[in-house]
């Protein structure tokens, strides 16, 4: 299914690459910013909608691109929350060993 494959050069990937590529980007506030991100009701809605289509082959043309957009920005999203739960992490450990 043409909705699961990763294209390295969309434009979510390529964000992803320009986050993960400066390592002092994220500030604590803006890691817990970015854990609280989330796609709004009627997103996870129209995802659940179009999921359901392609499990059952019938997707348009159309329907598989908007798809694919909502995968992409899900894989940059939990791209930019795994760094933020990693630097927390980090930050919490440093603190711990003071």
């Amino acid at each position: 299914m043409s909705s699961q494959v990763v294209t390295s050069n969309t434009e979510a990937a390529i964000l992803a690459r320009v986050i993960e590529s400066d390592a002092t980007a994220i500030t604590p506030d803006v890691a817990r910013y970015l854990l609280s991100m989330q796609l709004p009701r009627s997103d996870q809605e129209r995802v659940n909608e179009l999921s359901a289509k392609a499990r059952a082959g019938s997707l348009s043309e159309g329907e598989t691109q908007e798809l694919d957009s909502y995968l992409h920005i899900g894989r940059l999203l939990a791209v930019m929350q795994s760094r933020a739960r990693r630097l927390l992490k980090n930050l919490e450990t440093d603190l711990s060993r003071q």
